[in-house]
């Protein structure tokens, strides 16, 4: 992957707004290669809404409880899986990825932030500390 494209955008759980996102033709045309949702439209059995276009990565919490998921990360299916991997973060809001490409190493946060406390901002201080040197 040469060049990195994202597109964000929050669904507030509607199934026909998040299936208009993904099956958006425009958007792999356009080349984009992530989508950044938040509050993505789940299933009863805490699935979300993909394509054969996209990989899903949910939040390293979404196992746990898959009701509180507020994030998730869509990769495009032909971006190398050896370009990629999840990073570890606790709390269903965040979802983390780690991209390596001719142009480095990034980490792309994925973040749904609830407005009625700071437990994300405390979380994401936390992490940024545990990660500092990698982060140099």
């Amino acid at each position: 992957m040469d060049r990195l494209s994202i597109w964000q955008q929050n669904v507030n759980k509607s199934p026909s707004c998040q299936h208009s996102v993904i099956s958006n033709n425009r958007l792999v045309t356009k080349g984009i290669n992530l989508i950044a949702l938040q509050e993505p439209a789940l299933s009863g059995s805490g699935l979300t809404i993909a394509s054969r276009d996209w990989v899903t990565i949910y939040p390293s919490d979404h196992t746990n409880n898959p009701s509180k998921t507020r994030s998730i990360t869509l990769i495009r299916a032909d971006v190398s899986s050896d370009s990629w991997n999840q990073l570890e973060f606790p709390s269903s809001d965040v979802t983390v990825t780690q991209i390596i490409g001719p142009w480095g190493k990034i980490m792309i946060f994925n973040i749904y932030n609830d407005g009625a406390n700071d437990e994300t901002i405390r979380l994401l201080m936390e992490f940024h500390h545990r990660h500092k040197v990698s982060l140099e």
